[in-house]
């Protein structure tokens, strides 16, 4: 189920950008979300996505932020990291989470220019003065031992590099589990959203000042 799962990554094509909760105008600090499919609300209406779920939590709870989500259906780090630049421009966030590399892992691309296109994301982010979260990603074993456990150490190497804040496996509880993707089996429904949402908030929150 999860190989079947990142493979739908890499098929979801649909370049968008959903700015949710984002004001025209605002004086507000920005989370920014900056992902793939999976921040992306794929398949499902986009204010049933986690991230526009997030947003709804931080208005009900009157915390003074908004949120924005740059995530692209399946992109890779070295996408992301060619978009992160503009999109650090327009919305000067305060908060960035980073949620990439499953399409990495799925293409069997080296971990090194993974790792190495998520740092520059941290960094980038870093220098504008954002604070940073990241989102790591499993693959399925039939990689090999070795891609596999290099794939999950990149993640977790960035996070004590850089002491960020990290989640390793943000779609824990999810991945696996029928009644929580889409009829097509592979993509999170709606139910699943508000899993993916209580997954990250415990690690985001503490950031929201």
């Amino acid at each position: 189920m999860m190989f079947r799962f990142l493979k739908i990554l890499s098929v979801c094509t649909t370049l968008f950008f959903a700015h949710a909760a984002v004001a025209e105008t605002t004086s507000k600090p920005v989370i920014l979300v900056f992902g793939d499919s999976l921040s992306a609300a794929y398949g499902i209406p986009k204010e049933k996505g986690w991230v526009n779920l997030l947003a709804q939590r931080v208005k009900d709870n009157q915390l003074p932020y908004e949120v924005a989500n740059a995530s692209v259906s399946g992109e890779t780090t070295a996408g992301g990291l060619s978009r992160l630049p503009a999109a650090l421009q327009q919305f000067k966030p305060s908060i960035v989470v980073i949620e990439l590399g499953a399409n990495d892992g799925l293409r069997g691309l080296p971990t090194d220019a993974m790792k190495n296109n998520l740092e520059k994301m941290i960094q980038a982010s870093r220098q504008i003065s954002a604070q940073v979260v990241l989102l790591g990603m499993f693959i399925p074993p039939n990689y090999g031992p070795k891609y596999t456990n290099g794939f999950k150490a990149v993640y977790l190497d960035l996070s004590e590099k850089y002491k960020t804040p990290f989640i390793p496996f943000f779609l824990d509880g999810i991945s696996g589990h029928s009644d929580l993707v889409l009829e097509d089996g592979l993509h999170p429904n709606v139910n699943a959203q508000a899993k993916i949402l209580e997954n990250v908030w415990p690690t985001l929150k503490p950031l929201i000042k």
